[in-house]
């Protein structure tokens, strides 16, 4: 078996967890509520707080998505209870963000500023501290969400490895590569 597909979710109180008709898994809980569709070969039974999804065959196929569904169904509770958040830094002289509710405004360095829609569902603060690089805080429960916005983002402007300039997750390290070298 998968092992991570075989080990059971337990379902912490206040998290409601139904299949619905078409393999819809919906995990409702404290922050909200999120929806996965489950393939028709995966079956996801609860019983006593205790979620357990199983596979008919030993398929590559199946094995490929028991491992796959178990850590999906995963992230929504985590995310049902606990949320996810997500921080970028703006790394570069001038580097500025402003949010107007979920309309983010930055200014990378190009010849205009850049304004963007961030999803209803997450989120946003930026922070600007003197003598701190801003930051951008993105906050929400659908954790394939803030991975893909956050990614966006950091393609807006992605660091460079001279100088290091650019949008980056906090905490990345980014390798730097030595200039030009001087005349020999």
């Amino acid at each position: 078996m998968s092992r991570i597909g075989k080990q059971p979710i337990t379902v912490p109180a206040g998290v409601t967890i139904t299949v619905g008709g078409d393999n819809v898994v919906a995990v409702k809980g404290p922050k909200g509520e999120l929806k996965q569709t489950i393939d028709r070969d995966i079956t996801v039974t609860v019983k006593d707080s205790i979620l357990e999804i199983t596979r008919p065959t030993a398929q590559i196929r199946h094995r490929a998505l028991h491992g796959l569904y178990r850590s999906l169904i995963a992230n929504m509770v985590e995310g049902v209870t606990e949320g996810f958040k997500r921080d970028l830094e703006l790394v570069g002289v001038g580097f500025k963000a402003t949010n107007q509710g979920n309309v983010l405004d930055l200014s990378l360095g190009f010849s205009h500023n850049i304004i963007f829609d961030v999803p209803k569902e997450l989120k946003v603060a930026t922070l600007t501290e003197k003598g701190q690089n801003p930051k951008i805080m993105l906050e929400g429960i659908d954790k394939q969400l803030i991975g893909q916005v956050a990614a966006k983002l950091r393609g807006l402007r992605k660091p460079e490895p001279y100088k290091g300039k650019g949008v980056r997750y906090k905490n990345e390290v980014v390798r730097k590569k030595a200039g030009k070298s001087a005349g020999k």
